[in-house]
């Protein structure tokens, strides 16, 4: 009987914490600082973009002259989810554009 008891204890013990999930917040991209993003500015050249913002998440081989930067956080308790993009245009190497949190098609 003692030795039931205590199986039982164990299974109620496992079945009790196996309901408390630890769930890790996901971090994906180009996480940018605002103060590196205010700097950035038409006029500017590939070379200046890169030390201030990094090398893009995504390059575009047959748009050479976009460079695309992501960030994606999904919380993993309330699962919200956080998504920022920057996109920097270049006319041959210099910035000719940018727009910023840019909402993205899903479906694309």
């Amino acid at each position: 009987m003692k030795r039931h008891c205590r199986f039982l204890t164990l299974v109620i013990l496992a079945i009790g914490t196996s309901a408390c999930i630890y769930r890790i917040d996901i971090q994906q991209g180009n996480l940018l600082e605002e103060s590196a993003i205010e700097q950035a500015e038409v006029g500017m050249t590939k070379n200046q973009i890169v030390f201030l913002l990094g090398t893009p998440m995504v390059t575009d081989s047959f748009h050479e002259d976009r460079w695309d930067y992501t960030y994606y956080l999904r919380r993993g308790r309330s699962r919200e989810v956080e998504r920022r993009w920057l996109i920097v245009y270049f006319d041959g190497d210099i910035v000719s554009r940018i727009e910023k949190d840019v909402p993205l098609d899903p479906a694309s």
